[in-house]
């Protein structure tokens, strides 16, 4: 039994320096792109790609461990021809996906994924395009590569399994499953709350560099995985009627920042430090018509700066409202774009149209940063630094998610003390208390969820109340806006408005005076309106209008799972797509126009997810 726990563990093993290889192979292929990187890059990308080379070969383990557990049962000679011939076929694969990948890189700028059964379709067309010469290299790279792997495997582990029977049968068959549940680890991708994702092997903010760390064989499993047309779905309209309901800001509105009457600021060039608020719903938060029990600081910051009252949530989930905050980009009500990094590295965001303007972006999370992509995204998006849980000691990592709101709330203002005071930043910071189980140190109301609020808005009081003392304060704008709201009260619905309104604060020494803005507007508005604001132009930005500019239509659009809202000053009407019927009209004599408006809104959102 002992030869058949070892057969498996030095299978698992040996996997990983043939999967490794192909890093350092990967990064002289596109020298050019390398250019530059010292050795110690060569290392890093493969110290971090690690973690998805034990992914695949915890998959590629599977099928001998599947062997080893009926050959405790069944022993014979055949397995060893089983097993040639399975390494057989895995090393060509492999060698067969590296190759390709490592070619197509250059040209397409992304790790291979599903796209590439786009181009076999047409396979004829697809070779014409490819140059003699690369397709002889890449056929050479693929022959050395599958043969050096199968020599590996046939010379090293083949003669490592057992062809003798178990004597404890029962007693083995348990060892082999407890191995196997072990082997789950890696292929889950560890212990905690995220799943194997590329964004788990991002490290830096050279995109080639994280690129170079991912694992194609991962990279195009995960993209089969989620494959859909996007482009397909949510056709509601010819091309000529979705045009004519369709209500975007025109990229010709409102350019001139300085013959604009609407100025907020005291400055064009403040730092920005935009908190978001871990589920804060507009309910619990009295300056927006809430519970005014639950959030004492933030009444009471909302009289010093500007309080937007009819701020919508675009979505329902963390990762779908970060991106409609920091890209302006629309929620999605089936799927998430940030679970596809080869997209959502498309997308403006403003830590990038901020860097030419001398900023740069750093983010803070208490939580796992790996979760659903996020990691990856905050690099594509021009994130130079982040902070998350494996960066806080154990004893503070007291949340089930992560370190509390007082403990990130603390390193950040230490943070932004040791700052250089000429240095221009953008500082995003994620709050996680406010999540569910939401269990806190803190006890000041009897309902669970308000008082997790409460706790946040107490280090909100505290932390601001530091920041005020600090000489940063006068050139800095803090923009407090929720992630997504929370079904608070129980009774509410997971798709009537109420579910969806949330609070948007900006507070800080560059807002020039307190005012209460009640356009309807969502959290993709954003990036448009600061950018505005701050004299940056905002093209890119398709989904997001300047709350501010006459010319911007006003309205507030949400996504929940597979259906749509919309309001505006007509009313608001809900649309369940499953059901194809509307949920909510008020009035019913207007309905009509504003779904229409949505149904354009998701149709159009849904060709550009297609065709990013």
């Amino acid at each position: 039994m002992k030869k058949r726990i070892v057969f498996l563990l030095a299978l698992f093993v040996i996997w990983l320096p043939i999967l490794a290889i192909q890093k350092p192979v990967f990064m002289l292929y596109n020298h050019a792109l390398a250019d530059g990187c010292p050795f110690a890059d060569y290392l890093r990308v493969i110290a971090h790609g690690l973690l998805l080379d034990c992914t695949i070969a915890g998959y590629l383990t599977a099928i001998p461990l599947l062997c080893i557990l009926v050959s405790v049962w069944l022993p014979g000679k055949f397995y060893k021809v089983l097993m040639k011939g399975y390494f057989l076929i895995m090393a060509i694969l492999i060698a067969a996906i590296f190759a390709v990948d490592v070619a197509l890189y250059g040209y397409w700028g992304f790790r291979l994924d599903a796209t590439l059964f786009f181009y076999l379709q047409s396979p004829a067309d697809a070779m014409a395009s490819v140059p003699l010469g690369q397709f002889v290299v890449q056929l050479l790279m693929f022959a050395v590569y599958a043969f050096g792997i199968y020599w590996v495997l046939k010379r090293f582990i083949v003669p490592l399994f057992p062809e003798k029977p178990v004597r404890q049968r029962i007693g083995g068959t348990f060892a082999v499953l407890l191995l196997g549940g072990l082997m789950f680890i890696p292929i889950r991708g560890g212990v905690t709350t995220s799943t194997a994702n590329v964004g788990m092997v991002y490290f830096s903010n050279n995109q080639f560099l994280n690129h170079s760390a991912i694992n194609p064989c991962f990279s195009l499993i995960a993209s089969l995985s989620k494959q859909q047309d996007f482009g397909a779905q949510f056709n509601f309209f010819s091309e000529e009627e979705r045009k004519q309901h369709l209500l975007l800001q025109s990229p010709d509105a409102c350019k001139d920042a300085e013959a604009d009457s609407t100025r907020l600021l005291t400055t064009q060039r403040p730092n920005i430090l935009i908190i978001l608020m871990e589920s804060f719903t507009a309910n619990v938060v009295g300056a927006v018509g809430g519970d005014s029990l639950v959030t004492p600081n933030l009444n009471r910051l909302a009289k010093e700066g500007i309080l937007f009252t009819n701020m919508y949530a675009n979505s329902f989930r963390t990762d779908r409202g970060i991106v409609s905050v920091l890209n302006g980009y629309l929620a999605q009500p089936t799927t998430s774009i940030m679970k596809y990094p080869v997209k959502s590295q498309t997308l403006p965001s403003l830590a990038k149209s901020l860097s030419p303007a001398g900023y740069t972006a750093d983010m803070l999370y208490g939580g796992d940063i790996n979760f659903t992509n996020m990691q990856s995204y905050f690099f594509s998006s021009g994130y130079s630094r982040i902070t998350a849980d494996r960066d806080f000691p154990l004893t503070s990592l007291l949340n089930k998610w992560g370190a509390n709101d007082d403990i990130t709330f603390r390193h950040l203002l230490n943070d932004i003390k040791s700052r250089p005071a000429d240095k221009r930043w953008l500082s995003t910071f994620l709050t996680l208390s406010s999540h569910e189980p939401f269990e806190v140190p803190y006890h000041r109301l009897d309902e669970l969820y308000p008082n997790s609020v409460a706790f946040t808005d107490s280090c909100i009081g505290s932390f601001i109340a530091q920041l005020k003392e600090l000489p940063v304060w006068e050139n800095t704008l803090v923009i407090f806006v929720s992630d997504h709201g929370y079904h608070y009260p129980a009774e509410l619905t997971d798709y009537e408005p109420r579910r969806f309104h949330i609070p948007m604060l900006w507070i800080g020494g560059a807002v020039k005076e307190p005012r209460i803005v009640d356009t309807f507007a969502n959290q993709t508005d954003l990036a448009a309106t600061l950018l505005h604001q701050l004299g940056l132009p905002h093209d890119e930005y398709t989904f997001s209008k300047d709350i501010f500019c006459p010319a911007a239509p006003k309205y507030a659009f949400y996504t929940y799972p597979n259906g749509f809202g919309f309001i505006d000053s007509t009313g608001v009407s809900v649309f369940d797509n499953e059901g194809n019927k509307p949920l909510i009209e008020e009035p019913k004599e207007s309905s009509e126009t504003r779904l229409n408006k949505g149904k354009a809104l998701l149709q159009t959102l849904y060709d550009d997810l297609g065709r990013r």
